[in-house]
């Protein structure tokens, strides 16, 4: 059983951190067939690398399973990002059937033109203030590690699973409004080039906002929230959890055999009168 998509687009994978959720994304990787796949930004995390080398199995799994969707014909184009903006220098290269673009625009089922595109030069801490940046990065690393230990502890105890770095953005005032900044700059720009809208990751806050002007769709994150942004044969664009759909795959199949076990089973005769 395949999830059948006609677009789908990942975005800030992180793989070479410890931070990358690889197993989860491989699952899902594995369970989907689409004609497109859209690796929009921060899909290796080189910034990381450059200071320890980590590169579990897991994280070969997922390239894995990217070459064998580019092998079966799914049309893959990866956006560098910042954490991987090295690749850059390879724009307009393919390798394994992956080509290396530094945006692009796509075309919806219905018509509607999107510019595709990771989306932190229209950062000002990114492109101005680097450092600031990195050590930014460095401690929303700390944090995930130590959200992971909180949260394990609080599945035992039967909590339910609470994102610090989400609630930060959410509360936060400043966070608010640098996240509002960063969707506006994306959704002008998008209208300044004639485009019907943006697709973008970078900001870790998976959102789809249709809108007149022009629609704003981020893919979130493979390192807290596991989403990807998806388009069905009709053009509509939604934003699920990836996790979510594979445990809802899961838990059919687990019916599905239980049900075809049930109906194997011999007919208890009936007691004579």
């Amino acid at each position: 059983m395949k999830l059948e998509y006609r677009t789908v687009f990942i975005s800030d994978l992180h793989l070479g951190s410890r931070s990358c959720r690889a197993r989860d994304l491989a699952r899902f990787l594995k369970k989907i067939r689409c004609q497109r796949l859209y690796l929009v930004g921060d899909v290796l995390d080189m910034w990381r690398l450059r200071q320890r080398w980590y590169w579990p199995a897991s994280h070969n799994d997922v390239v894995r399973q990217i070459l064998r969707l580019a092998k079966r014909g799914t049309r893959v184009q990866f956006i560098p990002g910042n954490h991987d903006g090295a690749a850059r220098q390879y724009v307009g290269m393919k390798f394994g059937g992956v080509r290396v673009v530094p945006h692009t625009t796509h075309t919806t089922a219905d018509g509607r033109r999107l510019l595709v595109t990771h989306g932190d030069q229209f950062d000002l801490v990114v492109t101005h203030a680097r450092m600031v940046s990195v050590l930014g990065s460095w401690a929303y690393d700390w944090l995930v590690v130590a959200n992971t230990l909180l949260n394990a502890a609080g599945k035992r105890l039967g909590l339910r699973h609470f994102s610090m770095s989400q609630y930060i953005k959410l509360k936060v005032k400043k966070a608010c409004t640098y996240i509002g900044d960063f969707e506006n700059a994306l959704s002008h720009e998008a209208k300044r080039k004639g485009l019907d809208g943006v697709v973008c990751g970078h900001i870790h806050k998976a959102e789809a906002r249709e809108s007149p002007g022009a629609a704003y769709y981020n893919c979130g994150d493979w390192v807290e929230s596991c989403t990807a942004l998806v388009e069905y044969d009709d053009g509509k664009m939604q934003v699920i959890n990836g996790i979510a759909v594979i445990e809802q795959m899961r838990a059919q199949k687990r019916a599905m055999k239980e049900a075809i076990r049930q109906s194997r089973r011999p007919a208890v005769p009936q007691a004579a009168a």
